[in-house]
C-alpha cells in the first residue's frame, strides 16, 4: 500500500470514527465481526491463504534451485527452512491456517 494511501485511510477513518461515536462504533465491529464469521468469507481467506502459501513454496523453492548456491549461507538456510515449513501448501494441506478475526 502507498504510503499517501494510507495516512489518507487513517485520517478519513479518524474523522468519521470521532464523528459518528461509540454506538455508531459498536455497530460497525459488530457488522465486520458477522462478516468476518460468514462461510464464504472465511472459505475466501483460506483459499486466499492456501494461494499465498503455495506461492511462496513455489517462489523459495524457484530461488534455492536457480541461484541457492551463489547465496550466502544464512540466505540459503531461511529460504530452505521456508520451503520446508510451506512445503503443506504444495499438497493442499499447510500445517496451520488462520483466518483473521475482526477484533473490534
Amino acid at each position: 500500500m502507498h504510503k499517501p494511501t494510507l495516512i489518507t485511510g487513517l485520517a478519513l477513518g479518524y474523522v468519521l470514527g470521532s464523528r459518528a461515536g461509540r454506538e455508531r462504533y459498536d455497530q460497525i465491529s459488530r457488522t465486520v465481526q458477522s462478516i468476518m464469521r460468514a462461510p464464504a468469507v472465511r472459505s475466501a481467506a483460506s483459499s486466499a491463504t492456501n494461494a499465498a502459501g503455495s506461492a511462496t513454496h513455489s517462489a523459495a523453492h524457484a530461488v534455492v534451485e536457480t541461484i541457492g548456491h551463489r547465496l550466502h549461507p544464512t540466505a540459503h538456510e531461511r529460504l530452505s527452512r521456508l520451503r520446508d515449513r510451506t512445503a503443506g501448501y504444495r499438497t493442499g494441506e499447510p500445517e496451520t491456517v488462520t483466518v483473521p478475526t475482526a477484533d473490534c
